[in-house]
């Protein structure tokens, strides 16, 4: 019996999407680990949240969302006072999503709720959350935890052009988070806005492979590529007339952690890169049904 479970730690907002009409088209409770969970929890893969919300009609939502598939809210804090964040997404006529975030920055802190954390669990991180210097030092204490207890982490950058004038400060952080985590993804575009090339098999020999052998990249619709030191693996993307492109990356990280959990992948064994290929597959197929619906998460099983 698989005993593992899924641990992510991430913020919470409501996306707002706009279709190229700038009308809104629909609302759903979002983050990118969040929405990770969502699918995970559809899936039946036993998974915790980490996070906050505020004591609003939102926060309200997004609890009941994560609850109602499956993710456990324990380790859910409710701050008083506090506005929850909403994320405007714009789509572009390529259905590409472009983002305006307002949040209570009055607010602005991290109250944890540690979870147990068990050797091999998977333990999901990423994006600015995990580079906040006002946050930080909780991140880092959980992150911490989660590498003394023997979890595998899995490290999504997701890193945004709105945050490149804050990158040599970042950098550090960034490196950090490279060495805490056992498989580092990302997108080419990711790579090119962090280390200013489209060569991103030079950024992972330059930039990742000295932290973390096991690395992800993530090229739209030329599919997804894992490496593992002078050895890689690939696997195509599926041609579709995406709706929405928000929650594909999210949804891309779902199906690879769905299927590490499923085929009892453990951190000992990412050097076998034709199992991770096959986790890689599922997370295609996510990220494909999400991109053909304005959901931020795939259909329950």
């Amino acid at each position: 019996m698989n005993k593992r479970k899924v641990i992510g730690i991430g913020e919470t907002v409501f996306d707002i999407i706009f279709g190229q009409d700038n009308k809104p088209r629909s609302g759903n409770p979002g983050g990118s680990v969040y929405n990770a969970l969502i699918s995970l929890g559809r899936s039946g893969v036993p998974s915790v949240f980490v996070s906050e919300i505020g004591d609003d009609n939102i926060g309200n939502i997004i609890r009941q969302l994560l609850v109602s598939n499956g993710v456990s809210d324990e380790c859910l804090y409710l701050h008083k006072g506090m506005k929850s964040p909403l994320a405007l997404a714009f789509l572009d006529e390529k259905s590409d999503a472009h983002y305006t975030f307002y949040k209570d920055y009055q607010h602005q802190q991290l109250e944890l709720t540690m979870p147990q954390i068990n050797k091999d669990d998977i333990v999901m991180f990423g994006s600015y959350f995990a580079l906040n210097q006002v946050i930080r030092p909780a991140v880092l204490t959980f992150l911490r935890e989660a590498k003394k207890a023997g979890a595998l982490l899995y490290y999504d950058v997701n890193f945004r052009q709105s945050h490149q004038h804050e990158l040599p400060n970042l950098m550090p952080t960034i490196i950090e988070n490279f060495d805490l985590a056992d498989i580092v993804k990302g997108s080419d575009e990711d790579f090119r806005i962090m280390f200013g090339t489209d060569d991103w098999r030079q950024a992972y020999h330059q930039h990742i492979e000295p932290h973390c052998a096991t690395f992800i990249c993530t090229q739209a619709a030329n599919g997804a590529t894992a490496m593992h030191h002078s050895t890689e693996v690939s696997v195509p993307a599926q041609h579709i007339v995406p709706v929405s492109t928000v929650g594909a990356g999210d949804n891309f990280n779902a199906g690879t952690v769905c299927g590490i959990y499923q085929n009892n992948i453990t951190k000992e064994q990412l050097n076998n890169l034709q199992a991770l290929q096959n986790a890689m597959t599922m997370g295609v197929s996510f990220a494909t049904e999400v991109c053909l619906s304005l959901e931020n998460y795939i259909t329950k099983k």
